[in-house]
């Protein structure tokens, strides 16, 4: 595959609700937004198909691999624009019948999906009233994800896997690593922007990481602050709250600099 140097990404944030058809037209108008702006790799947040009012409600719409209108909706959607498309995580089904596996899917220009991602690490939180128990409706995976795309070497992750940097060390000569996300606000406040750029530094690698940003209909408070970040650690662009579309450039020369400048990915002796 012959990969650019230069190339466009977007994050989508979004503040899905519980009507897959009403998320989907959402998502459709953004990504078309994105893809106006020049964008040839669009990611969407974690849940962006689904935000529903019991945990529960995910498992009811929860699709088999290649099938359902989630899947459709990406295909179509990526070869219509002629742009890679994240699916940042649809329900798909689990071994489980009263769990999802919770899925990163990655779709190409033709509509092709290349890659799929289970999300491994799952979220558990206790705080006062405010709760998750993600094991109780969720499935996990086992195994990291890379994929090789015209934009450079995507690590796929979802949201909970951000505070693990030990995965991220497990995915080999990754150029842009994925978080779509739906952090809380209380957790994104104090660590969401601190993580990220820790991963795009000791990575030395881009980070995309689309959000879910804003208040839902099942009460929930999401934290937003979609961005993309360069190896150096700088913020590119950013969304801190609401519906839209950021984007930023790649530029892989300047990584593989950087790299050879700071060598630190081969100067590791654990």
């Amino acid at each position: 595959m012959t990969t650019v140097t230069t190339s466009r990404i977007a994050a989508i944030q979004m503040v899905s609700s519980p009507s897959v058809e009403t998320n989907l037209e959402d998502a459709g108008r953004l990504i078309a937004a994105a893809a106006a702006r020049g964008a040839q790799l669009v990611a969407l947040p974690e849940y962006f198909c689904i935000l529903g009012v019991k945990d529960t409600d995910k498992v009811a719409v929860r699709e088999a691999e290649g099938a359902g209108p989630i899947q459709a909706f990406l295909s179509a959607t990526a070869k219509k624009h002629g742009i890679w498309i994240v699916g940042g995580s649809a329900p798909l089904v689990a071994s489980d019948a009263g769990k999802v596996r919770n899925s990163s899917l990655v779709f190409d220009a033709s509509g092709k999906q290349v890659a799929r991602y289970d999300k491994i690490h799952l979220f558990g939180f206790q705080m006062g009233d405010e709760q998750y128990h993600e094991a109780r409706t969720i499935e996990p995976g086992a195994t990291p994800v890379t994929v090789d795309t015209p934009f450079g070497r995507l690590g796929l992750s979802i949201c909970y896997d951000l505070r693990f940097p030990e995965m991220y060390r497990a995915m080999k000569d990754v150029d842009i690593i994925l978080v779509p996300s739906a952090f809380t606000e209380t957790t994104g406040r104090a660590h969401w922007e601190t993580l990220l750029r820790a991963r795009a530094i000791e990575n030395l690698a881009y980070v995309l990481a689309p959000a879910q940003g804003g208040h839902h209909v099942n009460g929930r408070d999401t934290h937003g602050d979609s961005m993309i970040i360069d190896p150096w650690g700088a913020v590119l662009d950013r969304l801190p709250y609401g519906p839209g579309v950021v984007v930023a450039d790649v530029n892989l020369e300047r990584l593989r600099g950087l790299r050879r400048n700071l060598p630190a990915l081969s100067h590791r002796t654990l």
